[in-house]
């Protein structure tokens, strides 16, 4: 069977080799004669691929010990209110960054915990940049400030690591694992699994020890970052699958040469794409240059009454999921590290002939 290429913002692409592995152990896991997904999550063999998988992780991303590596549920979205239930600490208040939908929805339910200060906002221009750091107004009374390094609905890239006197928090769920990362610069990073990690269903936090043990009052014991670390993040069943495969993809990550391999693959995967954009009349990209996404590229038709045809006959061709977010339209074209170099060439090639026929 030919495998389509798939472009979706999430749940995204996985592995070929990572998914036939998943395949093979699906009945019977190494001889044990049950899947993973039937596994006691305390028995020593998912303990042992747990452990496994952290330890991909610490190396891929060279994590320093004084950071806890935790694999929760809830994605993302629920990191938006278990953030400042941990980490206000007593302060008023934190700092945000709103660069796009994501971090205006981290914005809207960190406010129901405490004051949200937005230092720096390109609504205004429609989420089409990122705002100069010297313009941001930072207080240096916040319990720390969050950012969004890549908006996967409006296709935004910071190019820059703020450098802030606060912790920093970052919500790396569509950018985590595309390249090398000094994870010593952050407080807290989260990412959601379904676009670089693995399927849906876990949410990695990488959390400085220090941070621990100062919550809400009324927190929800499961919400608290210290139980999860003193419990290996299985205060509760964590969901095994989707933790089984995240280690795959690590361990796929690592076979690939690293993290600083698949930088220069994707640089140059999203930079033969946004030159297809711009070197055509036909399509457009709003994105200030310095701020386009790698791992997310957004793009407009000069005639938008051509939408529906494109999506059809880019099916057609395998070409899937290349339909925008529905709050901003247009189309989207998600190049998460499992979507490989073909698949790009595969677009811009259908790209061209489809301008060729209806432009």
């Amino acid at each position: 069977m030919t495998r389509a290429y798939n472009f979706c913002a999430g749940p995204a692409a996985l592995p070929e080799a990572v998914l036939q592995q998943a395949q093979a152990d699906l009945l019977d896991w190494h001889g044990h004669g049950c899947s993973v997904m039937e596994m006691s999550h305390r028995g020593k063999d998912f303990v042992s691929i747990a452990e496994q998988a952290e330890q991909d992780l610490r190396d891929l991303l060279n994590i320093p010990s004084n950071y806890k590596v935790l694999f929760l549920q809830g994605g993302a979205t629920l990191q938006f209110a278990q953030i400042p239930m941990n980490l206000l600490r007593g302060k008023a208040s934190a700092d945000y960054v709103c660069t796009g939908v994501w971090s205006e929805k981290a914005i809207e339910e960190a406010r129901k915990f405490g004051g949200v200060n937005v230092v720096a906002t390109d609504v205004a221009n429609k989420f089409t940049r990122v705002p100069s750091f010297d313009s941001w107004q930072l207080d240096r009374n916040a319990a720390y400030l969050h950012y969004t390094p890549n908006e996967t609905i409006h296709g935004v890239e910071f190019d820059f690591i703020p450098q802030v006197d606060v912790p920093l928090v970052a919500d790396y769920s569509s950018s985590i694992l595309s390249e090398p990362l000094d994870v010593s610069k952050f407080g807290l990073i989260y990412a959601g699994a379904q676009k670089n990690i693995g399927p849906a269903g876990i949410v990695v936090v990488i959390v400085r020890e220090d941070l621990l043990g100062q919550v809400m009052p009324g927190t929800p014991t499961l919400l608290d970052y210290a139980v999860a670390a003193k419990n290996g993040s299985m205060y509760n069943t964590p969901p095994t699958f989707s933790w089984y495969l995240a280690g795959l993809v690590f361990q796929w990550l690592k076979a690939q040469g690293g993290l600083k391999a698949m930088a220069e693959i994707n640089a140059r995967k999203a930079a033969k794409l946004y030159a297809a954009i711009d070197g055509s009349d036909f399509y457009g990209n709003p994105v200030a240059i310095a701020n386009r996404s790698r791992m997310n590229v957004p793009f407009t038709l000069a005639d938008a009454a051509l939408e529906k045809t494109f999506l059809a006959e880019a099916d057609q061709r395998q070409l899937l999921n290349l339909a925008g977010h529905r709050s901003v339209g247009g189309m989207r074209a998600s190049l998460y590290n499992a979507v490989p170099e073909a698949g790009v060439d595969a677009l811009i090639n259908f790209m061209a002939d489809f301008e060729q026929r209806h432009g």
